[in-house]
This record gives C-alpha cells, sequence and structure tokens, in this order.
C-alpha cells in the first residue's frame, strides 16, 4: 500500500515517484533472492547512486541533492521496504558521509565530498571495536602521527559494508585522554594494511556484509584528518544522531511492508467460509499494527523537522529510533502471526521481515543506551 506522505515540495513529490519506481523495478524484485544467497547488492548501490540518492541530504555544489532531512529519511522508509539491507546501507553510508561534510575543512570537502556523496563511492563507519560497542571510550586502536602521515592500527568490529566499502570513516585514539583522545579519519579502501575479517554469519541483513576491519600499519595523509585532534568523539557523537533518524526510517519502512503483507494476506486467506480480515481479532491486530506504524513514522519526522530547523535533536533522535525499532519488531512479529503457518515459512517475506527487525533494536546504539541518552538528556534540562 502506497503511503499517502506529506511532502514540502513538488520537487520532493517528484523524487519520491523516482524512488518508489526505482524500489518497485530494481530492488523489491531481487530481495529475496539476494537476501538467500547472502549477496552484497554493490550493483543497486550503483542505480541508486546514478539517480542521486546516495547524497540526497548534502549540498549541490558537492554532487549531493541538498533536501531537507524531512524528506530524505521518507526516501529511504520507501527504500527499506523494497529491500532493508538496502536501506540500512544507504543510511550507513549518509552517516558515513557526514563526518567530512559537517566537519571538515573546505578543502577536504571540495576534495573528497564530490565523490563521496554523488554516487559512486560507498562509505562504511568504522566506529565499534570487538570491546568497545556502545562504550566508544574503551577503544584501542591508534593513530600516529609520523611526520605528514598517521599510523592506524587496530581492529574494527561489526561494520556494515566491511570489504565492500570504497571508503571508512575511521575513528581512533590519538592519546590517552578518556574522552578527548579520539580523533576522525577518512580511509580509502586502497590504504596498504587494510584487511577485513569473514563476513559475520547473521540472522537478518544477510545480503549487508558486516566484518571485521583490520588496521595493520595503515598510513594517511595529516590532510586526512577529520576536524581537529581529539573532537573524534564529539564528531562521532553528532553522527549517531543523524544516523539513528536513518534506522528509526528504516524500521518503518520494514513495519510498512510487513503491514502490507499481513494484510494482503488477510484479504486473501480462507477460513470457516470467509476471509480471515472479515474476523474481528484479524482486525484489532492489523489495527494496532498500522497504529505502529503511524505513530512510529510521526515520531521520526517530529525529530527530521527539529533537525532541519536547526533545533536540538538529540533526545528527539534517541525517542524516534527506541520507538521506531521497538514497533518494527512487534509489527513483523505480528504478521508472522497473521500468516500463521505461512508466516513461518520462506514461501512469503514475513519470517524475514521478523528476522530483519531484531537488529535495528541493536545497532546505532542499543534501545538501552537510547534510554540512557533520554533519562540523561531529560534530567539536565529538568
Amino acid at each position: 500500500m502506497a503511503v499517502d506522505r506529506l511532502l514540502p515540495t513538488e520537487e520532493s513529490v517528484d523524487l519520491l515517484a523516482l524512488v518508489r519506481d526505482l524500489c518497485e523495478h530494481e530492488l523489491a524484485p531481487y530481495a529475496a533472492a539476494a537476501e538467500e544467497s547472502e549477496t552484497f547488492p554493490r550493483d543497486a548501490f550503483r542505480t541508486l547512486g546514478k539517480a542521486g540518492l546516495l547524497g540526497l541530504p548534502y549540498p549541490e555544489q558537492y554532487g549531493g541533492a541538498e533536501q531537507p532531512y524531512e524528506v530524505y529519511l521518507q526516501m529511504l522508509e520507501e527504500v527499506a521496504s523494497a529491500w532493508m539491507s538496502v536501506g540500512v546501507g544507504i543510511s550507513v553510508h549518509t552517516m558515513t558521509s557526514y563526518a567530512l561534510a559537517t566537519f571538515g575543512t573546505d578543502e577536504q570537502r571540495a576534495r573528497l565530498l564530490p565523490d563521496m556523496v554523488g554516487g559512486e563511492m560507498l562509505g562504511a563507519y568504522a566506529l565499534s571495536e570487538p570491546q568497545a560497542g556502545s562504550d566508544i571510550t574503551s577503544m584501542t586502536t591508534r593513530a600516529v602521527r609520523d611526520g605528514s602521515e598517521y599510523v592506524l592500527t587496530g581492529t574494527k568490529a561489526w561494520i556494515s559494508h566491511g570489504s565492500h566499502a570504497d571508503f571508512y570513516t575511521t575513528f581512533a585514539r590519538t592519546s590517552d585522554h578518556r574522552t578527548h583522545g579520539i580523533s576522525a579519519f577518512h580511509v580509502p579502501a586502497s590504504a596498504v594494511g587494510l584487511s577485513f575479517g569473514a563476513p559475520e554469519r547473521k540472522m537478518g541483513l544477510t545480503g549487508s556484509t558486516t566484518t571485521l576491519v583490520n588496521y595493520d600499519g595503515v598510513r594517511v595523509p595529516v590532510s586526512n584528518l577529520i576536524g581537529a585532534e581529539g573532537d573524534g568523539m564529539r564528531i562521532a557523537l553528532s553522527a549517531l544522531d543523524s544516523g539513528r533518524l536513518g534506522i528509526a526510517a528504516c524500521a518503518i519502512g520494514l513495519g510498512q511492508a510487513a503491514l502490507d503483507v499481513a494484510m494482503a494476506y488477510a484479504r486473501e486467506r480462507q477460513q470457516f467460509g470467509q476471509a480471515i480480515a472479515d474476523f474481528q481479532g484479524i482486525q484489532f491486530l492489523l489495527a494496532d499494527m498500522a497504529a505502529a506504524v503511524e505513530s512510529g513514522r510521526a515520531t521520526y519526522l517530529h525529530a527530521a523537522r527539529r533537525r532541519d530547523l536547526g533545533r536540538s535533536f538529540t533526545r528527539e533522535a534517541a525517542i524516534a529510533k527506541l520507538v521506531c525499532t521497538d514497533a518494527a519488531m512487534k509489527v513483523t512479529t505480528d504478521a508472522v502471526q497473521v500468516l500463521g503457518g505461512y508466516g513461518y515459512t520462506r514461501e512469503f517475506p514475513a519470517e524475514r521481515y521478523m528476522r530483519e527487525a531484531k537488529v535495528t533494536q541493536i545497532f546505532e546504539g542499543t534501545n538501552q543506551i537510547q534510554r540512557l541518552v533520554i533519562s540523561r538528556d531529560l534530567l539536565r534540562v529538568l
């Protein structure tokens, strides 16, 4: 079912039409087979890149589309509804580009950003480590200055697009200070000493490759330092605020897809001489699913509009991530229930949607971390 969206401009309406066409013809028909075979959808990203969809919120002068976040997130939701791995991939890429786009110098933006947001290059966000997930201050990857270069040594974990990305926004320790000793770097995939672990064997999002990334004396020029030394934690947390909105939108796209499957099945499935959609028990279940999806959509759009107005949105982003991903888990689980035994088989996509929903409650900060962010912000302002 096409979502009746409120978009701010005619340009965004046209963009939505383009996105829906690409979803229908270039994404949805290939999603199930690619997820089954665990094939990374690099061609899909190239197609979307050529259409300008890998740089939607970034300035036109650098190859972006200069769309407000309110529009970008709704386009992202459409993509995730057609193919979750691709939607999450766009969100990851957009967050990966954020550090340099927001904190980089004019020279860096002119030199690097056009390729990053123009669609030809795909990015990865290298923050987490095997022993430093939610607690990023525990990271041990180091960057040591050596003349006109930094030498990076360490290991990153749970990196989406690992081994497939063209660049890695990498956070490494440049001093032992717990919070001000982390710095950010633009690391091209061609850097000598960069290697990757075997892809993680995951419950869902099997088309989205996730690996360890190893830095064995990787050298990058000083000109690839993003911001000043010690700015890395501030940059990482700022990027995560926006990245959480991307995951929230993807989660609602997944929930919408599950709701659509459940509604179509309920209309067609006959029991006791009538469609199961005629039973009040099923009707109420579908109604609750729709309420969860619509509520989540309103929540992420509220946060996006605050961002577009230049207002603080850290708490709102955490609320959106929490509400939307919990909604996705509930709605996809209920979709399996509506389909009954068929929902538990791979004949229908409901079981895949349910598997894919789970990780949305975990990455970009677990939902327990979101509660910490929300409560701390509340107590600070109160």
